[in-house]
């Protein structure tokens, strides 16, 4: 009886495990068909080869139709992990003018997940990037040797000019942060890295294609699968028109060669760019092919920083050319009229305190001191506005009011251009005087923000931004580089005017002050008998030398350019800003230069700046 009971409980244990067997194996093989695509993709890696089409990159030319950067063929070399059965891989090799040592790593580095997500065995991943026509040629002759490895065509970025590299940045392969970001791309994508390359990739890559291969049982291509019905064709990125004049920005990196700076210049009535110049810049062409990182890595280790777009990153202190900003708020609060005289016998003097000047006559108005440049005006406007009891309850509260008047003519934060890495600038706030001098500060404390130095930092762009804002007299587009999109409206952000909060009355008065500096003021150097030239020099202090810095526009009753130059340690203003702001104004307006401005621009192009061990 005890025997027939243990039997039993036998033949339970035996058929309760075996019904477990059965259970697991459906459960596995519910997860290899319906959850996983594993089983699947190894199914299909036999009988499928699915070939990635990758699309044509959008070109891109200047404003007037000049092809800037196109494509040329280049091929990749791809592996199916899978497929590599008795590869000789010394002749692989030696086919590919690699050593073994490379070969290894690059096995590792395809078969790492951390750096490769998208990696399986039974997909094409890539190998080596980039062959010429010529390496494609060689190697293809004895692909037939090396199973699991394939050609891929695609193209790659060529330039027709050595200019503008910060404004057309460059294409590279996408990094782990690219892929998790989007997944468009697999390890051995390109994508654009700088300028418009990176501002408007969506725009610029197109969309991947696919054709589906069909393979026999020992792996040879047969064709395309049903004749290519389930193929894909890849469609071509968009074409971009820059808002660059290809020559006036030749004529831009010339003038600036052997300095450290920038030119930025505006089409007032649109806020597009005509150039973009940062310098020292580089030939783009080196930023194409193998060598890209090896030629990214010197760029990256020269001390004066070619890669570092200072038109949009360098943080520069104003100068002179910030008290037209100052002149429009005083004018808008009723702290001065255009008639309002202050004292200026050598500069500001209150008790100890004293910011110098340079000699003019004093007593005078706003108009002939916009054109002498005068510090002790400037200073004064702002001691009366800050120590203002009757209009504002405090000194924070008048700091605030000037603070926004700031803010609407667009200065401290990013103007929002269509290129990567713009910084904001700095324009102080009651806050940050709070912090840094307690609640106790005055108008005395921060005397110097007034002519543009202390605490005050802007960009060249929005140096450039407000010659143009005072040429448009009281609005700004913001600026940008690309000008059309094929196919695509532009963003209405670059169609929308911006209005500062002074009246259209109170930038004549500046307007007029602008136009007295260049008849007979610190700029009479622009003055010219073909158009009516405004401006504004700045002489901007630091550790070194000054810097040397100019703001205008012409014509002034019909603004076709706004122009700022800056160019580190330059000295005066007059000294490199004014004379290069007229030629890159000369050239715009008449299309051409005159001999006797391209024999100056010939002296100025060979002019370099000794920097010594300056900091940066």
């Amino acid at each position: 009886m005890e025997n027939d009971r243990q039997y039993s409980n036998r033949k339970y244990i035996i058929g309760s495990v075996a019904i477990l067997i059965v259970l697991i194996f459906l459960l596995r093989l519910f997860s290899l068909q319906l959850m996983s695509d594993d089983f699947k993709r190894n199914a299909d890696s036999n009988a499928f080869l699915k070939r990635i089409q990758f699309p044509a990159r959008g070109s891109i030319r200047d404003r007037v139709g000049k092809l800037l950067v196109y494509n040329q063929p280049a091929y990749d070399i791809m592996v199916v992990m899978s497929e590599m059965k008795d590869v000789d891989t010394l002749d692989l090799c030696n086919s590919l003018g690699i050593d073994r040592d490379w070969f290894d790593r690059r096995m590792v580095e395809i078969k790492d997940r951390n750096r490769n997500p998208g990696y399986s065995g039974y997909t094409q991943q890539l190998f080596m990037s980039q062959l010429s026509a010529e390496e494609f040629s060689m190697f293809q002759e004895k692909l037939f040797r090396f199973p699991g490895f394939y050609i891929q065509k695609r193209t790659i970025r060529q330039y027709n000019y050595s200019h503008a590299a910060h404004i057309l940045g460059d294409v590279g392969e996408v990094n782990l942060k690219d892929i998790e970001a989007d997944d468009y791309y697999q390890s051995g994508d390109y994508i654009g890295k700088q300028g418009v390359e990176r501002s408007y990739e969506r725009q610029l890559r197109g969309e991947k294609g696919v054709e589906i291969l069909l393979r026999d049982a020992n792996g040879r291509i047969k064709g395309n699968y049903q004749n290519g019905k389930f193929d894909r064709a890849p469609i071509p990125g968009r074409n971009l028109t820059l808002s660059i004049d290809l020559e006036l920005q030749a004529l831009g990196e010339r003038l600036m060669q052997g300095k450290l700076g920038s030119i930025v210049a505006i089409e007032p009535k649109t806020g597009e760019i005509l150039c973009m110049v940062s310098s020292p810049t580089y030939d783009p062409h080196n930023m194409v092919g193998r060598q890209r990182g090896r030629n990214h890595n010197m760029l990256s280790a020269d001390p004066m920083k070619p890669l570092l777009n200072r038109a949009i990153m360098g943080q520069y202190p104003p100068g002179s050319t910030f008290k037209t900003s100052q002149a429009l708020t005083f004018l808008e609060e009723g702290i001065i009229t255009p008639q309002t005289t202050y004292p200026c016998s050598g500069g500001f003097r209150f008790g100890r305190l004293k910011v110098g000047c340079h000699g003019h006559a004093s007593p005078i108005p706003l108009i002939p001191t916009i054109a002498t440049s005068c510090n002790g005006y400037f200073c004064w406007g702002l001691y009366y506005m800050l120590g203002n009891r009757k209009k504002y309850a405090t000194v924070q509260d008048a700091m605030t009011t000037w603070k926004d008047y700031m803010v609407s003519m667009g200065f401290g934060y990013p103007l929002n251009v269509d290129l990567p890495g713009e910084r904001r600038g700095m324009i102080p706030n009651a806050d940050f005087y709070d912090r840094h001098l307690g609640r106790s500060w005055n108008g005395l404390s921060v005397i110097s923000i007034a002519i543009g130095q202390g605490e005050v930092t802007l960009t060249p762009l929005q140096i450039a931004n407000l010659g143009a804002t005072i040429a448009n007299r009281g609005y700004y587009i913001t600026p940008h580089v690309v000008r059309e999109v094929q196919g695509e409206p532009l963003d209405t952000i670059y169609k929308t005017r911006h209005y500062t909060k002074v009246s259209h009355a109170n930038y004549e008065v500046v307007v007029a002050g602008m136009r007295q500096a260049v008849v007979g003021g610190t700029c009479h150097v622009a003055n010219n008998s073909w158009y009516e030239v405004c401006g504004k020099t700045g002489t901007a202090q630091n550790r070194g030398h000054d810097h040397s810095v100019f703001m205008g526009f012409a014509p002034k009753d019909d603004p076709q350019i706004a122009v700022a130059v800056y160019v580190e340690n330059g000295g005066w203003g007059a000294t490199y800003g004014v004379p290069i702001g007229a030629l890159i104004m000369e050239k715009f307006i008449r299309g051409t230069l005159s001999p006797e401005s391209e024999a100056k621009a010939e002296s100025f192009a060979n002019r370099t700046i000794n920097y010594g061990n300056d900091e940066r």
